[in-house]
């Protein structure tokens, strides 16, 4: 796990009712945790919600224009929330949340954590300049 993003991660829950925040692939893969969210669960989590991005995206017709792009999944649970963004080329953020959250608080801090995220994931690996070949 890339210790990072998970401290770019851990930013999130400064948000008051704030959980847990995951970055997935797009392919259901996690790639960084809160560092208070176990391994297992994350990867449980990060499965499923690559599927319910992918169901979510099936739905855009249902807006009348099947070709719009998917920007959020937002389920609510008697207990809390689970916000579900795009965070850049095939990764996604997700974060839960208690029921008394600020909304507009919780999904700005998001989009300020993709800025960075995006960053950090197209950054290429420093390479050591100092060996040669």
């Amino acid at each position: 796990m890339n210790d990072d993003l998970s401290w770019m991660l851990d930013s999130a829950l400064e948000i008051p009712g704030a959980l847990h925040a995951v970055l997935i692939s797009a392919d259901g893969l996690l790639m960084a945790r809160t560092q208070d969210f176990g391994k297992d669960d994350a990867d449980r989590v990060a499965a499923a919600m690559s599927g319910v991005q992918s169901l979510s995206r099936s739905l855009a017709f249902f807006c009348e224009d099947a070709g719009q792009r998917w920007r959020q999944t937002l389920v609510e649970f008697d207990g809390g929330w689970v916000f579900l963004i795009s965070a850049g080329e095939g990764a996604y953020l997700g974060v839960s949340a208690s029921p008394d959250v600020d909304m507009q608080d919780i999904t700005f801090r998001m989009q300020q954590l993709v800025g960075q995220l995006g960053k950090a994931l197209t950054t290429p690996p420093r390479e050591n300049l100092g060996v040669r070949s």
